[in-house]
């Protein structure tokens, strides 16, 4: 088969098949008698697999090794393909993230593209001094989605309060901390839903909803403890299951107490510290946690409850409730 038919049925170019030719890769088998270069059906397969190693982003060089070593391992090179592509991707996606600022910012003309440019500079800067000096220049003026990315995955307590000041004076709202609840690194839903259950409205609460299943527990206990606020039933679960692990437990049966004294909420809640109360799985240090917590809760639910426990087989658990039962309806 002669070059000009080869080049049509494979899609490389004659030009580039007698590049490959230059450099030993794919030499064709033999010649015409007018001199022409011929390729066999072995030499078409050899193309093949250099434009299929191509698209794994080895270099000619490297293809040229793979094909005349029958034991040329590929496991090294393909993990130096795979490194390399990782540190190529990340200064794309930082290209990206530059632009997007940079679109964000609606500059007027090149010495604001300039000046925003010199602020992302600074923020990606490795000294915690001049991230904070960045942020709190008065020049500073960054679009809010650039600032809560950078307050997300700030580590620095100073660096990360500067930018929650400059993210407020942004106007953030809830949708640009949301993608920090969905990220890999628990450290960085932690900050998120830290910075959400400070933003007030709905749409902070719905997205604190989706954090109510996250894998770490000071997440869903942060989210439980500001939409319990916020008086969203969601958070009910979360904050009994804090009381009876004993995070935060004190707090969260303030916030459970309130919840309680809506008339809607009062009845699921006792029936489910009832339950809880009830499990054959509580030991001693969980029931006590549930008993003590009952002093949070409206008056009724509480002493309901508690008197239930008056004949608990735990003595201490028995005479505790006992004594707070006698405790509230005295105050009543």
């Amino acid at each position: 088969m002669l070059i000009g038919e080869v080049a049509r049925r494979s899609g490389v170019s004659a030009r580039m098949l007698r590049h490959y030719e230059s450099l030993g890769l794919v030499r064709p088998t033999g010649r015409t008698v007018g001199g022409y270069r011929e390729y066999a059906d072995v030499d078409i397969q050899r193309i093949f697999h250099v434009e299929s190693l191509r698209t794994l982003g080895l270099s000619l060089r490297q293809i040229g090794q793979v094909l005349d070593d029958p034991g040329f391992a590929p496991a090294d090179l393909i993990g130096d393909l795979i490194r390399e592509s990782e540190r190529r991707l990340a200064r794309e996606q930082e290209l990206l993230k530059r632009l997007r600022a940079v679109d964000a910012s609606e500059p007027a003309g090149w010495e604001a593209v300039l000046r925003i440019v010199e602020l992302l500079r600074g923020l990606g800067s490795p000294s915690a001094a001049r991230r904070q000096q960045a942020v709190l220049a008065p020049e500073a003026d960054m679009p809010a989605p650039v600032l809560a990315e950078a307050v997300l995955t700030e580590a620095d307590p100073h660096v990360a309060g500067a930018l929650r000041w400059a993210l407020a004076r942004a106007g953030a709202d809830a949708a640009s901390l949301a993608p920090g609840l969905a990220s890999g690194d628990v450290e960085v839903r932690r900050r998120a839903v830290q910075m959400l259950a400070e933003i007030p409205g709905d749409d902070a609460g719905d997205i604190l909803t989706d954090a109510l299943a996250d894998t770490d527990r000071r997440v869903r206990g942060r989210a439980a403890l500001a939409l319990g606020a916020r008086r969203r039933p969601e958070a009910v679960p979360v904050l009994i299951d804090m009381i009876v692990a004993g995070a935060n437990d004190v707090e969260a049966a303030e916030v459970l107490g309130a919840l309680a004294n809506d008339p809607e909420l009062a009845a699921p809640i006792q029936q489910a510290l009832a339950a809880e109360l009830a499990a054959p799985a509580a030991d001693h240090s969980v029931r006590m946690r549930l008993v003590q917590a009952l002093a949070e809760m409206p008056d009724a639910i509480a002493v309901a409850l508690l008197r239930g426990l008056a004949a608990d087989a735990d003595r201490t658990v028995a005479r505790t409730a006992a004594a707070l039962a006698a405790l509230i309806e005295d105050r009543a």
